[in-house]
């Protein structure tokens, strides 16, 4: 059931991201890329931030480091990503995209810019980005709080 203008704000917003993520996870499909939400968005982080351990990678998504190491293996197996060795530590390994995800990258943030677009439809381009900046300035107040784990 989808939410109201009765619910709060905090239940609107969980709504929202689920209904997303559904469109998304259908438009992935439907594009053939082969690919879960999960591994997509595992590369588009990556290509936005080569080179990080897959330590530091799991932390920024928010994911066990036993699950993106399944992420990673599917990835690799595609030759979508490589995990080579850090110089300063040979037991952490760096992530970075092959030649062979730029494509791929291309086609997922297509796939994205037209789940947003869809979503933000009817919407005033000021009102979309008032509410960015909104959200924007709560995420900070919660990464400010004490008793929040990142």
């Amino acid at each position: 059931m989808a939410a109201t203008t009765e619910d709060p704000l905090g239940l609107v917003l969980v709504d929202v991201a689920r209904l997303l993520r559904r469109r998304f996870e259908k438009a992935l499909e439907n594009a053939g890329l082969g690919l879960t939400v999960a591994e997509a968005r595992t590369l588009a982080f990556v290509s936005r931030h080569p080179g990080l351990r897959q330590s530091t990678l799991a932390e920024e998504l928010c994911v066990e480091p036993m699950t993106l190491v399944g992420f990673l293996d599917r990835l690799e197996a595609a030759t979508l990503v490589e995990r080579i060795q850090d110089p300063a530590d040979r037991r952490a390994k760096l992530i970075r995209l092959t030649p062979n995800a730029a494509g791929v990258v291309r086609r997922i943030r297509a796939v994205g810019k037209t789940v947003r677009e869809d979503a933000e439809r009817g919407i005033d381009p000021a009102v979309i980005e008032t509410m960015r900046l909104a959200l924007l300035k709560m995420q900070d107040n919660i990464l400010a709080s004490d008793d929040v784990l990142v």
